[in-house]
């Protein structure tokens, strides 16, 4: 069994979709899932960047020890 995600912009042409999918013979499942638009837009960026601010505050971390733990093959 195979499944196929599929994100629409409209909401009417979203579920003129699904009744023709629900149509198929072949379809098994047909399930919609409301995505708010908070978390698909991405205009706010500049707060979710500065949301992780002093994550990393306390710890020895460089760009070195990164990249050893990553490939410890080729440092």
């Amino acid at each position: 069994m195979e499944q196929i995600t599929i994100r629409v912009k409209d909401k009417k042409k979203a579920q003129t979709l699904l009744d023709f999918l629900k149509s198929l013979d072949f379809i098994e499942s047909v399930s919609e899932k409301e995505v708010s638009a908070e978390k698909t837009s991405s205009g706010d960026g500049e707060n979710d960047f500065f949301s992780m601010a002093g994550f990393w505050s306390g710890r020895d971390i460089t760009l070195q020890s990164i990249r050893e733990q990553a490939w410890p093959y080729r440092a």
